[in-house]
């Protein structure tokens, strides 16, 4: 089916990224499959992650259709879009019927991107992962391509107003090689592995990331473990 409105906003994100001078550091990007259904899946620290883990797609020209709660389709504004994207409303109430079209989107060969933390983490660490992405790529017998991002909490997070001035932000998106997901393994095994694969991509995400706080008010950005202000992580409360 022809994209009429898919192709136009990633161009009106590029506008907005080079207008932001958001410096990209990008690695993996071989590893995203050129054709072929894959369960796309992402740590959660921002807003805008949807935007730049979809992003990471672009050089092999495949479009993302992320799952995103059912509120952002009720929006006047971001409904209509996120529907003409062809994106997937989810229903924490009633989960099945977004796992029925994602499943039937990845069937059809589409790349299915997924935040399993469900919600941002505050603390800009991992938060536990939940199975439903390892369970779609289990029935659909697709692999699973895990990416880590990095600087996009700078950005807009949860807690923090929107900073969408020119501040030359880096950010940072490591795309790890695809997992497969054997229908045979445990979901929650498949998840815990996913985990970690997505952990080992973070820490390389923040070893490479050129930036440090320019002060003890500025260091809320990063996760206490950095050195930073962040909350703790919850388990750690």
């Amino acid at each position: 089916m022809p994209e009429f409105v898919y192709p136009p906003v990633i161009a009106a994100a590029r506008t907005m990224f080079k207008a932001l001078d958001l410096r990209f550091d990008i690695a993996g990007s071989e590893h995203v499959p050129r054709t072929g259904g894959a369960v796309l899946v992402s740590n959660h620290i921002g807003y805008l992650d949807f935007v730049f883990a979809g992003f990471a797609a672009r050089p092999a020209r495949r479009l993302v259709r992320f799952m995103a709660k059912e509120s952002v389709f009720k929006h006047r504004v971001s409904g209509p879009l996120m529907r003409a994207m062809k994106h997937i409303p989810v229903d924490r109430a009633q989960g099945e019927a977004a796992f029925r079209h994602g499943l039937k989107a990845l069937r059809d060969g589409e790349i299915v991107g997924i935040f399993p933390e469900a919600t941002i983490s505050e603390s800009f660490t991992l938060k536990k992962f939940k199975s439903g992405a390892a369970r779609m790529a289990q029935q659909a017998q697709v692999p699973i391509l895990p990416v880590a991002l990095w600087g996009t909490q700078r950005l807009w997070t949860k807690g923090h107003k929107r900073d969408l001035r020119r501040n030359h932000f880096p950010i940072t998106i490591r795309i790890g090689s695809p997992m497969a997901a054997d229908p045979d393994e445990p979901a929650a095994t498949v998840s815990d592995r996913l985990r970690e694969r997505v952990q080992e991509l973070l820490d390389a995400a923040q070893r490479a990331y050129p930036a440090t706080p320019r002060n003890a008010e500025d260091a809320w950005w990063l996760p206490a473990h950095l050195g930073g202000t962040a909350p703790p992580p919850a388990h750690a409360l």
